[in-house]
């Protein structure tokens, strides 16, 4: 079965972002186009980040598909490890605030930062 590969960022049990793979079955439409089961969406948004753009730890507001249309974005979590992403990679932006807690920069959420000379252009789309 051919399948695509979901990368998430979430919020784990003890409230640290942590990444995680998924796999979503492409077993709808014909051989020659694998379609998946049709998910819902609310809205999108586009995003341009200069050169130099860095943010803080954050968390994600509502869970959404971060596609890079333009440039490279890296992503760092609290222990240090960070990942990059180029234009044509996605991923799936989960790490929401824990219901119930008070954001602490030191235990939740996400870095991101523009890499590189060519602004970074991003899709963000919602559930």
């Amino acid at each position: 079965m051919t399948t695509f590969n979901k990368t998430v960022l979430f919020t784990d049990a003890d409230g640290f972002a942590r990444w995680r793979d998924e796999v979503i079955p492409l077993n709808e439409g014909k051989p020659q186009a694998r379609l998946s089961a049709a998910f819902a969406a609310s809205e999108y948004q586009l995003r341009e980040s200069p050169v130099g753009f860095a943010s803080e730890f954050h968390c994600t507001g509502t869970p959404q598909w971060v596609f890079i249309l333009q440039g490279e974005m890296e992503i760092g979590l609290q222990d240090g490890s960070s990942r990059f992403f180029a234009a044509g990679d996605h991923f799936y932006s989960a790490d929401v605030l824990p219901a119930g807690a008070q954001f602490d920069p030191r235990i939740h959420g996400h870095w991101s930062r523009q890499v590189g000379e060519i602004p970074l252009q991003t899709l963000f789309l919602r559930d």
